[in-house]
């Protein structure tokens, strides 16, 4: 999957590379900070820098890592047959989260798990594990667009798209690009919940809303 050109007034995308690490992870450390979900599983929301730092740098093994402008917004995806992880990274997690969160950190495994076990595996796909706009560029549509070409490429390939959304205050604006809610999960102790996200490629020649 490759970059498109930016349109319009909006920032241009480009694929990230191995050197864009320490940007990608200020800026989705930046935009999650204030997420229900990730709030909860980070009380210390300084230490969500070094998890998003794990996952970002191993999903920059594909060409699936796009950035909108100077670090203005990013997607992570995983392209289909590809993990989120490495056997050796998975290794690292609990280590890991042991170290960020302390006694929390049964309850964020759970959580973990609750991801793994509601992700679907019946279809090859594309799976959003990260999307974000940096809060100095929020509410200019700049994360929805980048999305949005990121799904046009996608479309291109006649693939469908899943994602989880962790704010439910994002869940219309997923719809809106096509996105159809099929189940949800929840925290260990049910304060939160997660909506699971599905979006099959439209038929060609019609548009995918």
């Amino acid at each position: 999957m490759e970059a498109p050109p930016g349109e319009g007034g909006r920032a241009p995308a480009h694929a990230a590379v191995q050197s864009d690490l320490p940007g990608l992870t200020e800026t989705l450390a930046a935009a999650f900070r204030e997420d229900p979900l990730w709030s909860w599983a980070f009380p210390d929301r300084s230490k969500l820098a070094r998890w998003w730092r794990l996952l970002i740098g191993s999903a920059l093994r594909y060409p699936c890592v796009f950035i909108a402008g100077d670090y203005q917004a990013a997607s992570v995806w995983i392209p289909p047959g590809g993990s989120e992880l490495t056997e050796q990274e998975e290794d690292q997690v609990e280590p890991l989260l042991a170290e960020l969160v302390g006694s929390h950190v049964a309850s964020v495994m759970e959580l973990l798990e609750r991801f793994e076990a509601s992700h679907p595996r019946d279809r090859p796909h594309y799976y959003l594990s990260l999307l974000g706009t940096h809060p100095d560029s929020r509410g200019r549509g700049l994360g929805m667009s980048l999305l949005a070409e990121n799904l046009a490429r996608i479309d291109e390939e006649a693939m469908p798209a899943y994602l989880e959304s962790s704010n439910p205050d994002n869940d219309a604006r997923y719809e809106r690009l096509g996105f159809k809610r099929v189940g949800e999960f929840s925290t260990p102790d049910r304060r939160h919940t997660v909506a699971t996200m599905w979006r099959d490629p439209p038929p060609k020649g019609t548009s995918p809303t």
